[in-house]
Parts: structure tokens; C-alpha cells; sequence
């Protein structure tokens, strides 16, 4: 009796499977060992991009005159500055929905009339917690008056949450009575004086409580001579009704390393699969088929 052709070519059918899996789990372990190790490679340079703004934030402050020669900011992100000027305090902005130690409040931020000059920046002053029987009650806070020292760290702009809706544009002739003060407060004053508040007119038609400020905006909006590239954190300890523990950046490095755990293990499961289909259970039922 001739032989079953199906039974020749089973052996062969196989082992052709037996390759083509063992290719497939080759291939699968590279990409989830490299996607791995990529992560880890990116939670690195997190870390030591972490490392830089804390070496950063230990320079000694620069001088108001060396933060004024500074042409991109980005460079100094983070390092510390001592500026001499006038807070505009009729231009104070409540960023809403921002938390300190997990409870949610306001971060206050002012302009701050650079002296002898015609620059102004923003301040990030600190938190203040919201009244949450009220919730556009504002927690009374102290802004001094005249010329003063501040201290603070370069800082990004503002960070943008989501947001339903827009606050309500400045009124033309607010924006355009605070374009036309300004300059003409800064030409009369002294040299070496800032400008008087009387050069920083509230903005009419605008809510002092926002979900974000875009700076450019806010330039328009006040008419002042507002730095768009850069804002500062004030630093120090609590005063003036206001928290200054500033959270740290967000890089997400515990993020990085969530992942590469992720792909390593699906490398390992990989392993175990292949071991157990290819290896153990091919070997167990040529066993059984043995003793049957």
C-alpha cells in the first residue's frame, strides 16, 4: 500500500511553522527591546534636563541690567534675576483653576514696571486659595507701592489649561488711554525713576479672574510695553497673602519609565509564550503520544 502524501509532508509543514513563530517572536522581542530601551533613553535625557534647571536655578540672581541685555530668554529659563521697579497693580490678573499641594486657587500675576526703562514683564507673584463658598470672591492680598526689590526665576509663560470660553476683550478706549499714558509717564519721569501708577490704568471690560492669559494679548489689551517671550516666578517665602512653593516642571520621566516597564514586560511575555508553544508543549505531547 502506497503512502499517505499528507503524511510525507506533515513533518514538513511542521517545521515551516515551527520558523515562520520563531521568526514572528524574534522580530516582536527586537521592536519591544528597542521601544524599551528607547524610553529609557528619553527618561535619561529627562533627567538630565531636571539636572540643568537645578543647577539653573543655584546661579546667582543676574542684575536687572544683565536681564535686560538677555536676547532670548529661553537660554536663561529658570535662572534667577533681582529687578528694581513698580508693580501695576490695577493690572492684576487671577488665573483660575491652578492648585498648590493639591488644592485648587489662583495664581496672581502682575505686571512690573522695570526702572529706567520703558520694559515691563509679568510677574507670577504666587497662589492664593479660592473661596469656595464664593467663587468670585478674591482673598486680599498686599502689593506694595513705590519702588522695590523683587526676586524671582525666568519662567515660561504661563501654562494654557483648556478652556470653554473667553473672557471679554478690553474696551478700545481703555487699551488706547493706557497706550497713550504710558509712554508719556516714562518720558517725565526722572531718570532712573519708573513709571507712576498713574500710567497703568485699569483695563474696563476685562475680568481680572481669566482661565489663561496669552501675553501678546495682554499687551494689546493693556497697552503696556509687556514682554511676550518670557513671565517670572517670584521666589522667597510666603508674604503679601501669597504661596510661592512652585511646583516643578513637568518633564515625565515616571512617564518614560512606565513605558519601557510596559515594553519589557511584553518582551518577557513574548519569551514565555514562545517557550511554552514551541518547546514545552510540542515536547509533553510527543511524550504522551509515546506512552499512548
Amino acid at each position: 500500500m502506497s503512502a499517505d502524501p499528507s503524511e510525507a509532508t506533515r513533518p514538513h509543514r511542521r517545521a515551516g511553522r515551527f520558523w515562520l513563530v520563531t521568526a514572528v517572536a524574534l522580530l516582536t522581542l527586537a521592536a519591544t527591546v528597542s521601544l524599551g530601551r528607547w524610553q529609557l533613553s528619553r527618561a535619561a535625557q529627562k533627567e538630565a534636563l531636571q539636572a540643568e534647571i537645578d543647577a539653573r536655578k543655584s546661579l546667582p540672581p543676574l542684575d536687572q541690567e544683565a536681564f535686560l541685555a538677555l536676547g532670548d530668554a529661553a537660554t536663561a529659563m529658570h535662572r534667577p534675576v533681582r529687578l528694581h521697579g513698580l508693580w501695576l497693580a490695577p493690572h492684576t490678573v487671577y488665573l483660575d483653576n491652578r492648585q498648590m499641594h493639591g488644592v485648587p486657587g489662583f495664581y496672581v500675576l502682575t505686571p512690573f514696571a522695570l526702572e529706567g526703562t520703558e520694559q515691563t514683564v509679568l510677574i507670577q507673584r504666587g497662589w492664593i486659595q479660592r473661596n469656595f463658598t464664593d467663587r468670585t470672591k478674591l482673598e486680599a492680598i498686599e502689593t506694595p507701592s513705590g519702588l522695590v526689590e523683587v526676586t524671582a526665576r525666568i519662567a515660561p509663560p504661563p501654562a494654557h489649561l483648556l478652556e470653554l470660553g473667553k473672557a471679554e476683550p478690553a474696551a478700545p478706549a481703555a487699551s488706547a488711554a493706557a497706550a497713550s499714558a504710558t509712554p508719556a509717564a516714562t518720558a517725565a519721569a526722572p531718570t532712573g525713576a519708573a513709571p507712576t501708577a498713574a500710567a497703568t490704568p485699569d483695563a474696563v471690560g476685562s475680568s481680572r479672574i481669566r482661565q489663561n492669559l496669552g501675553l501678546e494679548a495682554f499687551r494689546a489689551e493693556t497697552g503696556l510695553p509687556l514682554r511676550i517671550d518670557v513671565s517670572l516666578q517670584q521666589t522667597g517665602p510666603a508674604s503679601e497673602g501669597l504661596q510661592r512653593e512652585w511646583p516643578a516642571p513637568a518633564l515625565g520621566v515616571e512617564k518614560h519609565y512606565g513605558y519601557a516597564f510596559q515594553w519589557f514586560g511584553l518582551s518577557a511575555l513574548v519569551v514565555l509564550l514562545y517557550v511554552w508553544f514551541q518547546l514545552i508543549a510540542p515536547f509533553r505531547r510527543a511524550r504522551l503520544a509515546r506512552r499512548g
